[in-house]
């Protein structure tokens, strides 16, 4: 545990609650290593219980400013002459994992994690509260209650690092550091923590790689970028999407500028050289000199694929059939019965071992089945993208690798494909050997698309690729309308990806028909209590499919269909309706937030208000001028439409569950 040093000085909060209380400032600082400015001059604030995730490229100073807050660095010796640079509402406590971990590896778990035990007596109500919320947390991270009587070193560095942590969260610090909280940790054990995360009573400030776990536990994001930092309120999601509008608005405002100083030049030549102008040519010089620039964003460098991608062929409605299909190699993994429909882009759940990649390389061809039957649909053309696609080799450039699979193409398309897929400028130039894993992806993935299949086999796609590269794959497969199945252990993408999902488990096979937002949202309300199941069966799936593939015509031979669907459709129109209302009400509400946050933002007052960074604080209104009074009051207006959307959309959320309870219930009814 970290005490902030007594020379940074305090400050008091005044008014607010606890959620709000300032507890921790940087401001104007800046760190230098090896004399090289990392921060620089940067403003930067921890409030009460938020939740932060920091984000930024690689090398941007994320770990430093973590260091720094952790006391192991010091401001610049100029920071701290001007002032104290850094200031706290009281004496803090602040926990960090270390590197070296524990001091004396021989102790024994319980040992390490009871030595800071509030209490002397045995019994005491504090030792209590302890060693429960210790039990709770070593259960959580994966261990069994036997492993507490275990030495440290028996344990792999991946476990004495659950281990630190439990320590660290024991501790409860006033501000919680977490450097990459979720590596070594499965999948169960992040949804665990995330969870807990949540509900922590203290701030929270992380660095993770992992998107989806930033998104359910951030309520704010700071972003490092040329030594500077913006706050964006919200979590991942939110931020990228605010940085977009907020850059695209930017560049407006910037190319706006661009032609007043054209015109304003243009005013100044032409005056400058009659003696009855030359005053006035003066003037719009110094106008000119004294007009604050707007800068150009850094672009982002992900490419969206706006325009939607169809396959070369359409291929038949049923993309693949299985009955009774045995999966695996010496011995059955798994057993699964289900119907692919063409369109669907359906993501693979399930612990490693259970035959999703097994499943992945028989459908693919690539492995025999060991029973049962299975067959791909008409005029099916397959592109397969497995964990060994990336190992291409080749002494050619990526140019004349793609263009050498392409011959038809000219040069500039060749490079015009390559620039989407990130190979741009004298990327294109380099050989394909000295890539990296996630680089060789995406040319794969460039050239299975280039072929325009009409059905995706994908496992683990974005393994080793960056965010830049991870969100240029997911805007990708968005807008590729064939069929896509695939496993990835992103669960942001997903998130992002899969329209359904497939869960492997205890050697069945469950379908979901929802996405996988709906689905973690079933399971945490199962975990409450619920009665409600996960998914369907794949069996049921199948069977389900087949009723409804039955040509109207020949309804006559099952008379049962006809009334069971009735019956279907009369349960599920009410929620149907519902939900469909509140979907509309949310998109109108939405429209009109986004009309007022385009005429604020694109006022020219928003940018006289507005910060270098294109972030604009709330102004009191006193002392303004009445147009930027009317800015001011624009932005209010924005604001409460916003809410207005976000109350609408959680009404929208909660139809779509109650009508896919509604949905479950007639069909395991029809099971039972």
């Amino acid at each position: 545990m970290i005490y902030l040093p007594l020379s940074i000085r305090s400050f008091k909060a005044e008014g607010g609650t606890k959620e709000t209380e300032m507890l921790y400032q940087i401001n104007d600082g800046t760190v230098s290593l090896g004399g090289h400015p990392i921060l620089s001059h940067i403003h930067f604030e921890i409030k009460g219980k938020e939740k932060i995730a920091v984000v930024g490229r690689n090398g941007a100073g994320k770990t430093t400013l973590l260091r720094l807050i952790a006391g192991e660095l010091e401001l610049d010796r100029e920071d701290r002459r001007n002032g104290p640079g850094i200031e706290q509402s009281r004496r803090l406590t602040i926990g960090m994992l270390k590197q070296q971990a524990f001091s004396d590896s021989s102790r024994t778990v319980e040992e390490e994690l009871l030595e800071h035990c509030p209490g002397g007596a045995e019994y005491e109500r504090e030792r209590f509260a302890y060693e429960r919320e210790y039990d709770m947390l070593f259960t959580g991270f994966g261990f069994c209650k036997k492993d507490k009587k275990r030495r440290l070193t028996e344990f792999s560095g991946g476990e004495q690092t659950r281990i630190a942590l439990i320590r660290l969260l024991l501790q409860k610090p006033d501000i919680l550091l977490l450097d990459e909280p979720t590596n070594h940790l499965d999948m169960e054990t992040v949804r665990w923590l995330e969870a807990y995360l949540k509900q922590y009573e203290h701030a929270v400030v992380m660095v993770s790689h992992d998107r989806f776990f930033l998104d359910q536990v951030a309520n704010v994001v700071w972003e490092l970028e040329r030594g500077a930092m913006v706050r964006y309120p919200g979590n991942y999601t939110q931020y990228r999407e605010q940085k977009r509008k907020n850059a695209r608005l930017q560049i407006k405002a910037w190319e706006r500028q661009q032609q007043e100083i054209a015109r304003l030049e243009q005013v100044i030549e032409r005056f400058k050289h009659k003696p009855t102008k030359a005053a006035f040519a003066r003037a719009k010089r110094k106008q000119l000199e004294r007009m604050e620039k707007v800068n150009l964003p850094m672009l982002d460098e992900a490419h969206l694929f706006m325009e939607e991608i169809h396959p070369l062929i359409f291929g038949g409605k049923w993309v693949l059939e299985a009955e009774h299909l045995k999966l695996g190699y010496d011995r059955p993994l798994l057993e699964l019965s289900l119907r692919i429909r063409r369109g669907q882009k359906i993501g693979l759940l399930g612990p490693n071992g259970v035959g999703k990649s097994t499943f992945l390389k028989t459908v693919a061809g690539c492995l025999p089945a060991l029973e049962g039957k299975w067959k791909l649909g008409n005029q099916v053309t397959i592109g397969y993208f497995d964990q060994h696609s990336s190992q291409i080799q080749s002494e050619k450039s990526v140019l004349e690798h793609f263009h050498g699979c392409f011959p038809v193409l000219t040069e500039k398309e060749a490079r015009s494909i390559l620039g989407a897929y990130l190979f741009r400028g004298k990327e294109v130039s380099r050989r394909v050997q000295d890539l990296s894993g996630g680089e060789k992806a995406r040319l794969v993935l460039a050239e299975l698309l280039q072929n325009r299949p009409n059905f995706l086999i994908l496992d683990e796609p974005t393994n080793h690729m960056d965010v830049t590269a991870k969100e240029t794959m997911e805007s990708l497969f968005r807008a590729y309308k064939g069929t896509i199945l695939f496993v990835s252990h992103d669960r942001y993408f997903i998130r992002q990806v899969a329209e359904s999902i497939l869960i492997f488990e205890k050697g069945q096979a469950f379908f979901y028909p929802f996405d996988y937002e709906h689905y973690l949202e079933r399971r945490r309300r199962e975990s409450q209590g619920s009665d409600l199941s996960a998914g369907v069966r794949a069996e049921d799936q199948a069977l389900i499919e087949s009723l409804r593939a039955v040509p109207r015509k020949e309804h006559h031979c099952l008379r049962e269909i006809p009334e069971e669907e009735a019956y279907e459709d009369w349960r599920l129109r009410p929620g149907k309706e519902q939900m469909e209302a509140a979907r509309e009400d949310y998109e109108k509400k939405q429209a009109m937030a986004e009309k007022w946050q385009r005429k604020w933002q694109e006022s020219r007052e928003y940018w006289e208000l507005a910060d270098g960074c294109g972030r604009w604080e709330r102004a009191d209104i006193t002392g303004m001028s009445e147009r930027q009074s009317g800015a001011n009051k624009d932005r209010e207006e924005y604001e409460r439409l916003q809410a207005e959307a976000q109350e609408a959309w959680k009404k929208w959320h909660e139809s779509c569950l109650e009508w896919g309870a509604i949905w479950e219930e007639i069909f395991f009814s029809d099971e039972c």
